[in-house]
């Protein structure tokens, strides 16, 4: 059988509310996400033992083998599906590391829609989005990669119909650790993050399947990201970023996604976005910068 290939789209939160912290540890959420059209690329070749090599411009920064999410997905779901064929993985890596747009999970997401295809298993199968929960938090968003309203601790995905939106995402090729920017934060378990009315009430009335794109967007121009300051904390570096993005011409609005350092802006047109992805990369030769479209 040939080789089957998948795209790991980046995934951004255009919003991020932190509505509290689960007795267990956890912490609930409620975050409006799109994909990005910048991608890695992940490829199985079927065998009869499981393994995965690296390449691409970012594969240094992948770490040991054994514990990338690639291979975790494999095992979870190999533990649900008996006789579960699998092969040889190799993931071409482009997007960066510990950046807020969930690059290793969406490399995860990737292989198991690969298995999925090999092992003719539906992409509503159960067992394949249990094996995603298990695998990480960002998993089962990046299993559909379509625009949603997530909630919970990611395991509840409300598609919506986001506009497409010229964007760029910039980051400063500084790693965060998820795990450092929630403890930032310092909610204790069981406690709320915001007001007991805003639970009953029940958070956001989103716009209509096919509510104009403006609703869309005034609804995000007023959002934030509860992370972008415990993280700006940990990597002052960020505040660098929005300054670069919100100065830009054309420039809707600007906010850290996920748990940074990744920034991303909207803009009023393809050009603007282009425009400025220009100057920010001249202005810091370092820095990952990606023009495209948000969807």
């Amino acid at each position: 059988m040939t080789a089957l290939t998948e795209q790991a789209r980046a995934k951004v939160n255009l919003t991020l509310r932190v509505v509290g912290r689960r007795v267990d540890g956890y912490h609930d959420l409620e975050s409006v996400v799109a994909f990005a059209d910048c991608a890695d690329s992940l490829t199985l070749d079927p065998a009869s033992e499981t393994s995965l090599t690296t390449t691409g411009p970012r594969a240094q920064d992948c770490g040991a083998a054994e514990d990338n999410l690639v291979l975790k997905a494999v095992q979870q779901l190999a533990d649900r599906v008996e006789g579960l064929r699998s092969g040889h993985f190799k993931l071409e890596k482009h997007l960066p590391v510990a950046a807020g747009i969930g690059g290793g999970s969406a490399d995860a997401a990737a292989a198991l829609r690969l298995l999925a295809r090999l092992n003719d298993i539906p992409l509503d199968d159960p067992r394949l989005l249990d094996a995603a929960r298990h695998t990480g938090a960002d998993v089962p968003v990046c299993l559909g990669s379509i625009s949603c309203v997530m909630t919970g601790v990611g395991d509840s995905l409300l598609p919506v119909a986001l506009p497409r939106m010229p964007s760029l995402l910039v980051n400063p090729r500084h790693a965060v650790a998820t795990r450092d920017v929630f403890g930032q934060l310092g909610l204790k378990p069981g406690s709320l993050r915001i007001g007991i009315a805003d639970v009953l009430k029940g958070g956001v009335t989103w716009p209509a399947p096919d509510a104009p794109a403006e609703n869309w967007m005034r609804l995000l121009v007023a959002g934030s990201n509860d992370l972008e300051a415990p993280a700006v904390a940990i990597e002052p570096i960020i505040t660098d970023v929005l300054a670069a993005l919100r100065a830009a011409d054309g420039v809707d609005f600007a906010r850290m996604s996920g748990s940074g350092a990744t920034c991303v802006a909207v803009f009023e047109d393809s050009d603007a976005a282009s425009r400025a992805a220009r100057s920010i990369q001249a202005a810091n030769p370092s820095w990952w910068v990606h023009a495209g479209t948000l969807g």
